[in-house]
């Protein structure tokens, strides 16, 4: 598996956005409404492809807490970064590799994140002997979140299709 300088770099990057948005993001109580670490996770893997998708969703929530003590290292960062690199790992696969469509690549990617969040959640609190009751994981996954999984859905097809263009634009131009 070899690893380029230039993605690496972006890779750093978005880590850096997954730790600066949530920050941000929880000043103005708007950190669990607009889940602000998904986004940079999300547009690596589209980006950057599912490889670095899911290494960057596995690294950015227990950096995250270390430096911020947000989220709790356990169960919420644990639970964040499964969740997190499957949404990495799915958004690039679908749209890198099998060329989905990247409002359907999105759609799965977080829908398994969810599934990969909520079945977490229930081993995690049930070893632990604490209730995960399927209500908990729908308004937690669903209800909660639902302005940003709505910010998502339209926030990340536009800078995605973005930024290639401008990529395509500097590659045909420079």
């Amino acid at each position: 598996m070899k690893f380029k300088t230039n993605e690496m770099i972006k890779a750093s990057l978005f880590i850096a956005l997954g730790l600066v948005l949530p920050f941000a993001f929880h000043q103005i109580g708007l950190g669990q409404a607009l889940l602000p670490m998904h986004i940079p996770v999300l547009l690596c893997g589209f980006i950057l492809g599912g490889r670095y998708g899911i290494i960057v969703g596995l690294i950015t929530p227990f950096l995250s807490s270390i430096l911020t003590g947000m989220p709790p290292i356990y169960p919420a960062a644990l639970s964040m970064a499964l969740e997190l690199a499957t949404y990495g790992f799915v958004s690039g696969y679908l749209y890198k590799k099998k060329n989905t469509n990247i409002f359907l690549s999105l759609i799965i990617s977080m829908l398994l994140g969810r599934l990969v969040s909520g079945t977490t959640n229930y081993l995690l609190l049930s070893m632990a002997g604490k209730p995960y009751a399927f209500t908990i994981f729908i308004t937690a996954s669903f209800i909660t979140p639902i302005s940003g999984i709505i910010l998502q859905l339209v926030l990340i097809p536009v800078i995605v299709k973005s930024l290639y263009k401008i990529q395509k634009g500097t590659t045909v131009n420079g």
